[in-house]
């Protein structure tokens, strides 16, 4: 019995060795997928914190560009604004020669009234 007592610690040292072999190699491929994880966790981060970077950057650029807007705007604006001020001084200045026109027509045709009434008056 003590050969078949050998043969049988033998088997199952065998399968012991075999099994640690196998548990060291699930080891070994356990760090190596852990190794890779956390380096793809790195680059990930990496890329999430440079499309960050990117986003602040553009919604940096976008708001200095809506405040130029806004300047543009406001000074577009002013620029109506001095235009409708110059047009009703104009339209005021027209109104104004309009009025001593007439003024000057209604003299001017009085004038020939009288002068034709005179000269009727003279016959």
């Amino acid at each position: 019995m003590s050969a078949e007592t050998s043969s049988a610690d033998d088997n199952l040292e065998s399968r012991i060795r075999e099994a640690e072999r196998r548990l060291e190699e699930a080891a070994s491929l356990a760090a190596e997928a852990e190794r890779r994880a956390e380096e793809e966790i790195k680059a990930l981060e990496a890329d999430l914190e440079r499309e960050r970077g990117e986003k602040e950057q553009a919604l940096a650029a976008a708001e200095q560009r809506l405040g130029e807007i806004e300047a543009q705007v406001e000074a577009a604006e002013k620029r109506v604004e001095a235009a409708e001020s110059r047009a009703a001084t104009v339209e005021a200045t027209v109104a104004d020669e309009l009025a001593r026109a007439r003024e000057s027509a209604a003299r001017w045709l009085q004038e020939q009234l009288d002068a034709l009434s005179r000269e009727a008056e003279g016959r």
